[in-house]
């Protein structure tokens, strides 16, 4: 009978990459497909696209200054 040879699984501190490097591929396209949405809504909705790239920029503002505990 033929005998299989166990696969050894690398522990954590050995990995070839983080788990930062790993999601980070996926974080930046979910990241450029919601801004497509955003901005195809915005101009649909009759904004500029000037307009609509100010408000997400400001959008994103918010939302960093909101994740480091801090108010615009």
């Amino acid at each position: 009978m033929p005998t299989v040879a166990a696969t050894p699984i690398t522990p954590p501190d050995q990995h070839v990459v983080t788990a930062r490097e790993a999601i980070e591929p996926l974080y930046e396209k979910l990241e450029l497909q919601t801004e497509s949405l955003v901005l195809s809504a915005a101009l649909e909705a009759g904004w500029s696209s000037d307009e609509a790239t100010e408000a997400l920029a400001a959008l994103r503002l918010q939302d960093a200054l909101s994740t480091l505990g801090r108010t615009a």
